[in-house]
């Protein structure tokens, strides 16, 4: 099974790179299933109907999520509609939204998908270990076959959920800093691990903000009104290949393309 999971797409940039690039790229790749992390689509901060359909029909099969994923109020009554996106199944029960996605191509094969939040740095979560270990039995009735988004901003606690879920699952992606790590390597027991999988938009930014936006609030300290920076185009993702009897990870190559 071969799997693309694009890092945060960040605002209309950063979907305009998905729908002009992305044909080719799982064309390259012999793509089998699509995934992106999409709290950030819709300026920014969220995701729509609007945002997110032009991103379905240009490839993407499933979006996982992270804190920003109820940002935009029309977010809401989308997440009941739609099942493809995920919510991190740390966050309360109650929250909107789907807390796993079950992809089944044409050949029977079948790819689970969830994601979770960090607790360190982050807004008030569960333990995603707690949460982990209540979804993963029913999960394994369905596939071996299970990608996990770690949303979270700790490179430690990243690390340390890695060892634990490794042995467990296929894939532990992290995203959350917009900012590609160069550790992407399969871990003892056969998961595939990267701490961060980076941002698909204007890199010539601070994470998707036009830096003199930022650099004038430091030196200030006073409110700005944040613009999407539109230059500095790259594409940050990762290459997954998945042994299709066990579900243990054969390959996992980092991509960094500058449009």
């Amino acid at each position: 099974m071969n799997i693309l999971f694009i890092g945060d797409i960040f605002g209309k940039t950063g979907r305009s790179i998905i729908t002009g690039f992305l044909p080719d790229l799982k064309r390259e790749f012999s793509i089998d299933i699509c995934l992106a992390n999409g709290e950030n689509v819709a300026h920014g901060r969220g995701i729509t109907e609007k945002t997110a359909k032009p991103l379905f029909d240009a490839g993407i099969d499933i979006f996982t999520s992270g804190n920003h994923l109820w940002d935009k109020k029309e977010t809401i009554t989308y997440l009941a509609k739609e099942k493809r996106i995920v919510k991190p199944i740390n966050y309360n029960h109650k929250s909107a939204g789907n807390t796993s996605y079950t992809f089944r191509l044409e050949d029977g094969r079948k790819l689970a998908v969830f994601c979770l939040v960090g607790q360190a740095f982050m807004s008030p979560a569960n333990s995603p270990i707690e949460a982990v270990d209540k979804i993963l039995p029913g999960l394994k009735e369905e596939t071996d076959h299970i990608l996990v988004d770690l949303h979270g901003e700790a490179t430690a606690e990243k690390r340390a959920l890695a060892f634990y879920l490794d042995g467990k699952i296929s894939a532990l992606l992290g995203t959350h800093t917009h900012i590609q790590t160069a550790d992407e390597e399969i871990l003892p027991q056969g998961m595939a691990y990267i701490t961060d999988v980076g941002m698909t938009g204007p890199h010539d930014s601070v994470i998707g903000i036009k830096k003199d936006i930022i650099i004038q609030k430091m030196i200030t300290g006073m409110p700005v009104r944040y613009e999407i920076s539109e230059s500095g185009l790259q594409i940050n993702a990762v290459f997954l290949e998945l042994d299709d009897n066990t579900g243990k990870a054969v390959k996992i190559e980092r991509i960094r393309r500058k449009i």
